[in-house]
């Protein structure tokens, strides 16, 4: 499975879900136009996306508006456009198709976005992580973020939101949001000294 140092940008939860299957990367969902009213949403994606970010998005107008967008807010940022092939049909979870016609990234075939993926990755081997980097890295675990009092705790959302401004990310995260966007910025030792800075 092919490990990605930049995260990926989706429109979707179960385009999520059907890349987490085949690439090791952290994966954020635009919620559709839900992005265009939600800038704590673009803010963590900025953020996260400081050295560059990989934007897969459905082959269709409302895929090209969530794209042309995004790219628009993220004025600095290093965007890999990744294009899926216009393929005819429906989602198995749907009643109809989409009103282009075709699938989203949720419903493309496997073998087709791995190859997508591989592509990129061999034209692009800076975004690949090669163990390195990740060896040196010690990577924050959902215990420790109990441990420290992100998760679980009366004051477990104060605790993420003085962390969240020290990393600069944005306010408001969820335990889970915040697990994902510090092991994608940040190492557990950074995070637990910054957490005994502030206790």
């Amino acid at each position: 499975m092919i490990r990605f140092k930049i995260p990926v940008i989706v429109e979707g939860r179960y385009d999520k879900a059907h890349l987490a299957s085949l690439i090791d990367a952290v994966i954020i969902p635009t919620d559709g136009f839900g992005v265009f009213k939600n800038p704590e949403r673009r803010a963590l994606i900025k953020r996260l996306g400081q050295n560059g970010l990989i934007l897969l998005c459905d082959s269709d107008g409302g895929g090209n508006v969530i794209r042309s967008h995004l790219k628009g807010q993220l004025g600095g940022t290093r965007v890999y456009d990744l294009y899926i092939p216009q393929i005819a049909g429906k989602e198995k979870r749907k009643a109809a198709p989409s009103k282009a016609g075709f699938l989203g990234v949720e419903g493309v075939d496997a073998q087709i976005l791995l190859k997508i993926f591989e592509d990129f990755a061999a034209a692009h081997p800076e975004t690949v992580e090669d163990g390195t980097a990740a060896a040196e890295r010690t990577p924050v675990t959902r215990s420790m973020l109990f441990e420290l009092r992100l998760s679980g705790g009366a004051n477990a959302q104060e605790n993420r939101d003085r962390l969240c401004e020290k990393l600069g990310l944005p306010k408001g995260m969820n335990a889970n949001a915040l697990f994902a966007a510090v092991n994608m910025i940040s190492s557990a030792d950074d995070v637990e000294r910054l957490c005994k800075n502030h206790s």
